[in-house]
């Protein structure tokens, strides 16, 4: 059975309801029945986390999904973890196509019995696109919007308890014999479980009967924003017992258990409502954090999601926590105690990849958090730069995680933060623009990379000056998307300056210094400089061995380039050996699904093929575009790459049909991904022709030749390899069919 997200362990006390039954039947009916009431706090959570944990209970179950969905990305996350769990994850770590894909491997598949729970979601239409409609998982959505009952049929939690059950859960949480105490109390507050939990924390702490509650109550103040926000009494009583209540919990007598009582307090109602794992908040050596999550949990500020691993606030007491905060002047102070909290864990880049999971949760906290530092009108400069620091790491994560999609979308808004908080000129945020440009290279979107590269590298050298590290790293990375663009001669011409500036500001040894080597001598490649590169390459091996070591990626990464120079300079066999082994190193230092592991399965296909080994090749690239489809989706360049590569090799081994209908594909797809400029996309138009010609379809190949002639020439210049080639096999064309 696969358990995936933080399904909520069963409240203390817990009174089985009668919504429970009601939603066990109407899931015998309905694929989707929904969870609503009319107030946070009435226990829809409860509710379905109790009918999920009778549906883990049977044997043919398996598949359990709790998916927090208050916001898109969370939602997605969600979705896509699940897919993850199950193997039909997207793949560039798009979670938006991890969800599609969910939805349609649940639609096909009825033996797969289970259910997924979208908890507190807040929009119908956007979750509707990703609900199954056939299959064998059931769906349950809890919200307080009636909306979603357009999704199916309608389980009404209303305000919580009825009263019998809010008499019978008071008498088991107080250990009090007063039915008509407990009746008063729970019409005061509306029989709402969570306000009932809270009184009954501070019922047994204080060592109260119920006429002293309810005294101490109507005593208890409430900062100026609470009852603008409420309309009825019974909000105004939820309020007054959970401000009780965390006053109760985070007052015990001992300093330092009260003051770390009220960071945790302070810090879980700043993070993912989804929970926050508890390795996060761990001090070693420190028992007080262990003292102060389980006094927080027994009195029902914080409970435990399944597995003991995963702790979670209500989102109406984490409101509470932060209005008054709020009013008390100290929230500016909670949202920097939970940036800082985070900080230590934001991992580096390098990492992206293989800690997908674990950069997702972390981002669904810096989300969490942004979006409660954007209520405040002002944040002191310590506590902007603390949480703008967080977003910039997020931005890395999600281009290192191959996330292009939503990296870009975070990218752009984290711009525009930056400059308003920080202004146009500030390092971080030329800082953001760098990785956003970055971001638009990685996707394809070569033309916006440039255009924002050479804007900031403007800004760079005005506010930083010309040998700084950063001006210095945003000229490297403008020359490689000259490169891309088929821009090759200033991309060299760019290298080599800033070559000569890197190692006269940063040293031979330095790492920045080692990746501009390695790019100038891929640069030379492309030209067709192959023994320059060679040459460089080998040099270059020799000092990443002894500055990095045999395994750090770069090294590897050098290997791969050195091999696929080999194979350029015919030197066939040599390349295929070093590939072979670096495979081995690969697989061993980065797992079979790192994006690097595939080029190099990629490589060594094409190396393959260069050595006549053309069955070979075949069957390893489909085995490859297999796994970068799985890992990096469709419309990754990487596989749109592996997808062209497969069809020439169809061509090569006289599977011409097969190739042509490939070759069309890969062009319609290059060319919405990538741009009808792309050199790539101009590749596969002269393939596609090359290919046509050998099917004897010569009137097209030439007609195709003559186009893409004139685009090459306007777009990468009449003395690029490119061009040159294509200009030969549209003469050789012409004269094929002159000679029929």
């Amino acid at each position: 059975m696969k358990v995936v997200g933080a399904l909520p362990l069963p409240a203390p006390h817990f009174v089985p309801r009668a919504q429970i039954g009601q939603l066990r039947a109407a899931l015998a009916r309905e694929r989707v029945a929904v969870v609503v009431c009319g107030m946070r706090g009435a226990g829809k959570t409860q509710v379905a986390a109790a009918y999920a944990r009778q549906v883990m209970a049977d044997p043919a179950t398996r598949l359990v999904g709790w998916i927090g969905a208050e916001t898109r990305d969370s939602a997605l996350a969600g979705l896509a973890a699940v897919a993850a769990a199950l193997g039909v994850a997207d793949p560039e770590g798009d979670s938006l196509v991890s969800a599609r894909r969910l939805r349609d491997h649940l639609n096909s598949t009825p033996v797969l019995s289970g259910v997924l729970v979208f908890d507190n979601a807040t929009d119908p239409d956007f979750l509707n696109e990703f609900l199954p409609t056939g299959g064998g998982v059931r769906v349950v959505i809890t919200s307080t919007d009636r909306a979603f009952t357009g999704l199916g049929e309608l389980v009404d939690a209303a305000t919580g308890y009825d009263r019998i059950e809010s008499v019978t859960y008071l008498a088991a949480a107080t250990g009090l014999d007063d039915p008509a105490g407990a009746d008063a109390l729970a019409a005061e507050v509306g029989d709402l479980p969570l306000a009932l939990a809270a009184a009954a924390t501070t019922i047994t702490t204080r060592r109260l009967d119920y006429p002293g509650y309810r005294e101490l109550l109507a005593a208890q103040p409430l900062p100026d924003a609470l009852p603008r926000q409420r309309g009825t009494g019974y909000d105004r009583a939820t309020d007054q017992a959970l401000g009780l209540a965390i006053d109760t919990v985070t007052t015990t007598g001992e300093t330092a258990l009260d003051e770390r009582v009220r960071w945790l307090v302070g810090v879980l109602a700043m993070l993912s409502p989804d929970g926050v794992e508890a390795a996060l908040l761990e001090r070693k050596p420190d028992p007080v954090t262990g003292v102060a999550i389980g006094r927080c949990v027994e009195g029902s500020l914080l409970s435990w999601a399944t597995g003991g691993r995963v702790l979670v606030m209500h989102r109406l007491t984490g409101r509470v926590v932060r209005e008054r905060a709020l009013a008390a002047g100290t929230l500016d102070g909670l949202i920097d105690a939970a940036a800082t909290l985070l900080e230590p864990h934001l991992f580096d880049r390098s990492e992206a990849f293989q800690r997908r999971g674990d950069g997702t949760r972390l981002i669904d906290h810096i989300e969490t958090l942004t979006g409660h530092a954007a209520g405040l009108p002002t944040l002191s400069p310590a506590t902007d730069a603390a949480v703008l620091a967080t977003r910039r790491w997020a931005i890395g994560h999600l281009i290192g995680a191959a996330d292009l999609r939503r990296a870009i979308s975070y990218a752009e808004h984290a711009v525009t933060d930056h400059q308003r908080v920080l202004g146009d000129d500030h390092p971080d945020t030329l800082t953001t623009r760098h990785n956003l440009a970055y971001a638009y290279q990685t996707a394809g979107r070569v033309g916006e990379a440039i255009e924002l590269y050479e804007r900031l590298l403007t800004d760079r050298r005005r506010v930083l000056g010309d040998d700084h590290p950063n001006t210095l790293a945003t000229r490297h990375n403008l020359a490689g998307t000259y490169e891309t663009a088929g821009r090759v001669g200033e991309a060299i011409e760019l290298y080599e300056r800033v070559l000569t500036d890197n190692r006269r500001v940063l040293g031979d040894d330095n790492p920045n210094t080692l990746i501009t080597r390695n790019q100038l001598a891929g640069a030379y490649e492309t030209a067709g400089r192959v023994g320059e590169a060679i040459e460089l390459y080998e040099r270059l091996l020799t000092d990443r061995r002894r500055v990095l070591g045999d395994d750090h990626p770069n090294t590897l990464t050098t290997r791969n380039n050195l091999a696929f120079a080999y194979r350029a300079a015919g030197r066939v066999g040599e390349a295929i050996e070093l590939y072979e082994r670096l495979l081995t190193d690969n697989r061993r230092v980065l797992g079979d699904d790192h994006p690097n592991t595939l080029t190099t399965r990629h490589n060594l296909a094409f190396a393959y093929r260069a050595a006549g080994r053309v069955g070979e090749a075949i069957e390893l690239y489909e085995r490859v575009l297999t796994d970068r489809r799985r890992v990096l989706g469709d419309d990754h360049p990487n596989t749109l790459t592996t997808r062209h590569n497969l069809a020439g090799t169809y061509e090569t081994a006289g599977r011409v049909g097969e190739a042509i209908e490939l070759f069309e594909r890969v062009l319609t797809d290059r060319r919405r991904v990538l741009g009808d400029d792309h050199p790539n996309t101009l590749t596969t138009r002269n393939n596609l022709a090359y290919t046509y010609e050998t099917a004897g379809r010569v009137g097209e190949a030439i007609e195709l030749y003559e186009r893409l002639l004139t685009d090459n020439r306007r777009v990468l210049g009449d003395d690029h390899p490119n061009t040159l080639t294509t200009r030969d096999q549209l003469a050789a064309a012409r004269k094929q069919r002159g000679s029929r």
